[in-house]
């Protein structure tokens, strides 16, 4: 597991973190937003790569004026993007690769 995938926020420090309810992050959690990981007593804990991705839905809310359903699209677009672009990389990697060892 890398650092910033490792859980280590209680929902009531998460929520003080962005400035949002308890009860907002637990609907987020609802619709697919997050999935914080759950403890062996179910308590939810966040990761810093979870704080960052409601601090971009809060973002793109707050200062863009997009509605909760058009973040959850954009970042969702954003992944496969990012995705993406590293199967090209991963490609073009093995392409070098080949290439090399034909010559």
């Amino acid at each position: 597991m890398e650092p910033e995938e490792e859980p280590r926020y209680v929902i009531s420090i998460a929520a003080r973190m962005l400035r949002v309810q308890t009860h907002t992050l637990r609907y987020y959690e609802k619709i697919g937003i997050i999935e914080p990981y759950r403890s062996q007593g179910n308590i939810r804990l966040y990761s810093d790569r979870d704080i960052n991705r409601l601090r971009q839905v809060k973002g793109l809310m707050d200062d863009l004026g997009i509605n909760l359903a058009g973040a959850e699209v954009i970042l969702r677009m954003a992944e496969r993007l990012t995705e993406s672009q590293r199967q090209i990389e991963q490609l073009e990697s093995e392409v070098k690769r080949l290439k090399k060892k034909k010559t």
